[in-house]
């Protein structure tokens, strides 16, 4: 694992990172939305990528010897490009670790990993519409705005968050 030139660190998510990973989400989730997970809901849901590849993955960045955010990748196959989307998702930087290109070194790798292989044809992800610094961030990084909303139905009686 070779560290770029301010030393930050990429690193794919194994299960020991586990509890860090849930904690991150449970951070981004209250910080963004204002919404409590259940710890042992999105512990699991973490578990269980990091235990099946076909589910996806986590990047890890890591500074002065410490987690200090990280990134989750799952798959969308586009039949109109005949290729898959790397959606980004769960994006943390810790507080204390915000400002200094963790998410520019996270971003930039997963870009250079989907350049060398064959059937990843971009990367997308969805950002809450209030959240206009990370909006920025993305922008200046080269990914655009599309045209599309994202809608969701939730299956009945699914519990995530402390109040379902």
């Amino acid at each position: 694992m070779a560290a770029d030139e301010k030393g930050i660190q990429i690193r794919r998510g194994e299960l020991r990172d586990t509890a860090v990973l849930a904690g991150f989400n449970i951070a981004m989730a209250a910080e963004t939305e204002s919404l409590e997970l259940l710890p042992e809901v999105i512990s699991a849901g973490v578990a269980a990528i990091l235990a099946d590849p076909g589910r996806g993955f986590y990047l890890l960045a890591e500074f002065g010897g410490e987690v200090a955010g990280a990134l989750m990748v799952t798959s969308e196959w586009s039949d109109w490009r005949n290729g898959f989307f790397w959606w980004i998702q769960s994006v943390y930087v810790r507080p204390e670790f915000r400002r200094q290109g963790i998410y520019r070194s996270l971003h930039e790798h997963l870009r250079q990993l989907a350049k060398t292989e064959p059937n990843v044809c971009g990367l997308r992800l969805y950002v809450e519409r209030e959240n206009e610094r990370a909006q920025a961030t993305y922008s200046r990084l080269g990914m655009r705005e599309t045209h599309y909303l994202l809608y969701e139905e939730l299956k009945q009686g699914l519990r995530f968050r402390q109040g379902d």
